[in-house]
């Protein structure tokens, strides 16, 4: 049975995705050191998917027990990841906590402050087969009438919901640095947590963090996704197809030049609220590793938001996009065996075949 068992569940947008860049690329190197990450980042990703009763995977490998029990064979530490588990409601996570006893589950979420969460967030919404503008989406948060934000996206509830299913001393808020601090900060803070020691990790090998779009790309994003109907379904076919064409290829690659955020009308909303989170998150009995004055917004300089776009911007941006694919293209097809080629090759082994059974 694990010793301990730490579960990293988010929040989204935190940083997730270089710290599990750092984990994945220094699989081997971990396990030296007696912590043990069962299976492969597509492993606990349909583990999550499993225990959320999600039906994102057509035909899973693995499910939450198969991952428990890889996860108990290992007398080390365990470190199980993935940023969708913050969305658990309570029984799915009193669920998890239950089935990794009788080892010591650590429960470890992220913060980060509230003015780069809500762009970063509707981004992620809009890559994930969102439809809706920038604008409906924070007015939503404003009006109270989208929850789902507070309840799946941000620390304060999700880290009540696992958190109080263990100690107190087994709940670990590490807070995203702010701009200007050195890139391994991060990940320095969260290695602090499982105990993992300086010089066990490559840092070089592992990726930086989730690129971002800029405002036109993903207003284009977002009005193919509203223009695909019922076509390329989230999750896995949308993943397959459009992510993988679109996205990574084409839109990711691109400047991105124009930046986009809440607004200066939203300010002291924002404000207002990081106050809020930064009160609650204080009067939670956890161990807090970074510090809580990060989460308060320092640089709320204007900046447009993406419903705030010329038409001409997103027409330029949609040209270049399809250019784009073209060249993605015609990468796709050089990679291919030529069909004449192969139609050849396939006759003449039939001829020589053929001769075989003659001679």
């Amino acid at each position: 049975m694990a010793r301990r068992v730490f579960i990293h569940i988010g929040a989204p947008k935190t940083g997730s995705t270089y710290v599990q860049n750092v984990l994945w690329n220094n699989v081997e190197a971990l396990r030296g050191a007696g912590i043990l990450l069962p299976g492969k980042f597509s492993a606990h990703d349909e583990a999550m998917a499993d225990l959320r009763e999600l039906p994102w995977h057509p035909n899973p490998a693995w499910s939450w027990d198969k991952l428990v029990a890889r996860a108990a064979e290992w007398p080390g530490d365990v470190v199980i990841t993935n940023e969708g588990l913050g969305a658990a409601n309570n029984a799915q996570a009193a669920r998890a906590v239950r089935s990794l006893r009788p080892a010591e589950v650590h429960i470890l979420v992220a913060a980060r402050d509230l003015w780069r969460t809500f762009p970063s967030m509707w981004q992620q919404s809009i890559r994930a087969r969102g439809v809706w503008s920038f604008e409906d989406f924070i007015g939503a948060v404003e009006r109270g009438t989208f929850e789902d934000f507070w309840e799946h996206h941000t620390a304060n509830r999700m880290l009540r919901r696992w958190g109080d299913l263990v100690p107190a001393e087994q709940r670990h808020l590490i807070t995203v640095p702010g701009p200007g601090m050195p890139r391994d900060t991060l990940w320095r803070r969260f290695a602090s947590v499982i105990g993992i020691p300086d010089g066990v990790c490559d840092l070089s090998v592992a990726p930086g963090a989730n690129t971002s779009l800029g405002a036109a790309e993903v207003e284009v994003l977002r009005r193919v996704n509203r223009a695909l109907g019922d076509r390329y379904p989230h999750r896995a076919p949308y993943q397959r197809v459009v992510q993988r064409h679109l996205v990574d290829a084409v839109l990711k690659q691109r400047t991105n030049e124009v930046r986009f955020g809440v607004g200066p009308d939203r300010a002291e909303w924002v404000l207002d609220l990081a106050e809020q989170q930064i009160k609650e998150l204080d009067e939670y009995p956890c161990e807090v590793v970074g510090d809580l004055a990060e989460l308060r917004p320092v640089d709320v300089a204007p900046v447009q938001t993406p419903d705030q776009l010329h038409r001409d911007q997103v027409l330029d941006a949609a040209i270049e996009t399809i250019i784009g694919m073209i060249g993605h293209a015609e990468q796709l097809n050089l990679q291919l065996p030529q069909p004449r080629e192969s139609l050849r090759r396939r006759a003449t082994r039939k001829v020589r075949r053929g001769l075989k059974l003659w001679s």
